[in-house]
């Protein structure tokens, strides 16, 4: 299985590439005021607006740094009706992916309730890499958020 790699902060985290869309540069981003915590903005994809959330201020409680590896991975999420929506994750250091077989993953030991999206772990030169469950990244509260308008239109 191919998984799409990036960091939060210097740990290694992967995504299943069957959960990435597309691989995006970093675009203009139009700010909403007072959105919840983690959630950046909006920006243009293919003319219809999708949500952008940095997945450094969701599980650092920071911003990710504006390089040039610093990526957008569109994801598909899916609402509380099961119906799926386009999300923007701002993630740092894309650059990379990895071939790995499921099996190679195992559980790391330590769970959050506060981190459900935490997946099981493997080990390779770069050291302990950790798989993110998309459909576990939001929870239900912000998923509500970002998704509400798409569902009322």
């Amino acid at each position: 299985m191919l998984f799409v790699l990036f960091q939060l902060g210097s740990d290694w985290y992967a995504l299943p590439a069957r959960d990435v869309a597309e691989v995006l540069p970093l675009v203009d981003v139009k700010r909403i005021p007072q959105a919840p915590a983690g959630v950046v903005g909006i920006f243009d994809f293919r003319g219809g607006p999708v949500p952008l959330v940095d997945m450094n201020q969701i599980a650092l409680g920071r911003p990710a740094a504006r390089r040039a590896s610093t990526r957008i991975l569109l994801v598909r999420q899916a609402d509380e009706t099961g119906k799926e929506h386009l999300l923007g994750l701002i993630a740092e250091r894309v650059t990379e992916t990895m071939r790995r077989d499921p099996e190679d993953f195992v559980p790391c030991g330590v769970s959050s309730k506060d981190a459900a999206y935490l997946g099981p772990v493997t080990n390779d030169d770069r050291g302990i890499v950790q798989w993110i469950h998309v459909k576990e990244l939001l929870p239900a509260a912000l998923r509500a958020a970002l998704f509400q308008e798409a569902e009322s239109s």
